[in-house]
């Protein structure tokens, strides 16, 4: 009786054993068709990664056939403008809808957005315990701490760029230029153009007659130094990329960063302060062509100069070290506290 039983048990393994690897072998097979259809299913390709979603992935027989990158979020934090975490989450569908238009039919990388709210057990299960954060899971990694990447809090400030650059570093993949939307729609541009036809008959006749601001001399001038500091100061990358006008230092929370060190990234205080300086230069120098000429007293005009030219030597010597410091040549050992 004993032998029959261990006989029957045996049987039943060998049966049962065959039958879970089938089912496991099927799991994985449609896991792939199943992230392409949840891909589809959103406007920008980025899937929501569940606590269920990430076990099944997980579960697949490593090496994956992809890699996949995630967003950690907490909706929590939207209100804390230093973490900007609303901004790069957009950033982060930006570079995921990019891909996909880029290549349509590489199925070697998804991307993952994930809610603290909903997930808390995958932010421990990755150690998660600040934000923004940004990691990638190659195909063979198993332990989520010690085998995925991290992306360097800091490159993020350079937004969907910066994240291309490390998905292409790090996966080998391509991901191609990002795409962004125009800063007016259509919609917006034809409304545009249609009150420009309806007012132009109206602007046509002040013009003529000279009684606009267009005919203001101190309004030409103040607009050159306008546009001239506008194109120095680099204000319209800040605009395109939305580059931050600083960021937190991770090592210090409570203190901000208005100069970073890396020729890769410009924060917003960066360009101005060296628009500030360039316009300084150009306003001094526009004073001694234009006005310190008319002046009769040579000794006013040669302590004027002197001066004028002392200070644009100082603001150009100054934009020249920030770029030293920035990229790394010719680093001087009192740069950085030259601008505290």
């Amino acid at each position: 009786m004993a032998i029959s039983k261990t006989l029957t048990l045996i049987a039943i393994l060998l049966v049962l054993v065959p039958l879970n690897h089938s089912f496991s072998s099927s799991s994985d097979e449609d896991l792939l068709p199943e992230l392409i259809n949840l891909r589809s299913q959103s406007p920008t390709g980025v899937i929501h990664l569940s606590d269920h979603l990430l076990r099944r992935i997980l579960s697949a027989k490593s090496p994956r056939p992809f890699s996949f990158l995630i967003f950690f979020d907490a909706k929590q934090l939207h209100s804390k403008p230093e973490l900007s975490l609303p901004t790069l989450k957009n950033e982060f569908s930006l570079l995921s809808s990019s891909f996909l238009a880029n290549n349509p039919e590489n199925n070697k990388i998804f991307y993952f957005t994930i809610e603290f709210g909903d997930s808390q057990a995958s932010f421990a299960l990755f150690g998660v315990n600040s934000l923004p954060h940004l990691r990638l899971i190659p195909p063979s990694a198993t332990d989520l701490k010690k085998d995925s990447i991290q992306m360097d809090g800091s490159d993020l400030a350079r937004l969907a760029e910066s994240m291309a650059e490390f998905v292409e570093a790090k996966t080998k993949l391509t991901v191609g230029p990002i795409h962004r939307p125009p800063m007016i729609s259509k919609k917006q541009m034809a409304v545009i153009i249609a009150a420009g036809l309806v007012l132009s008959p109206f602007l046509v006749k002040r013009i003529l007659s000279g009684g606009t601001l267009l005919h203001d001399k101190h309004v030409w001038m103040a607009g050159s130094i306008f546009v001239y500091f506008f194109s120095v100061s680099g204000a319209m990358h800040n605009i395109i990329r939305k580059m931050p006008m600083f960021m937190m230092d991770r090592e210090d929370p409570g203190k901000l960063v208005f100069f970073y060190q890396g020729s890769g990234m410009q924060l917003g205080a960066e360009g101005f302060a060296v628009g500030f300086l360039y316009t300084i230069v150009g306003l001094l120098l526009a004073f001694m062509i234009n006005v310190l000429v008319r002046l009769k007293s040579r000794t006013v005009q040669r302590v004027v100069m002197a001066f004028a030219l002392f200070v644009s030597f100082w603001a150009v010597k100054k934009v020249i070290q920030l770029d030293n410091w920035k990229t790394g040549y010719g680093i001087h050992a009192y740069w950085p506290s030259g601008w505290k």
